[in-house]
């Protein structure tokens, strides 16, 4: 199974349905590449963290490097 293929089963997992699920792989995938070339990182690593937040985001929660500063207790 190819990588676009599996990241197609597990947005169609998360509830996109099957045209929906490629497009989202696709664009993961090509996100991904464009993180690692702008931050010097490995795709591998940028597709993780995209992972994380459409994980979390599905599921309602934000990732916490998303989160705002927390106000200064006074």
């Amino acid at each position: 199974m190819t990588e676009h293929a599996q990241l197609s089963a597990l947005c169609a997992q998360l509830g996109a349905d099957p045209a929906q699920a490629a497009t989202m792989a696709t664009q993961l995938l090509k996100r991904a590449e464009q993180i690692a070339a702008q931050r010097g990182g490995s795709r591998e690593d940028a597709l993780k963290g995209l992972l994380e937040i459409v994980i979390k985001g599905r599921s309602g929660e934000v990732p916490a490097r998303f989160l705002p500063p927390s106000a200064p207790s006074g």
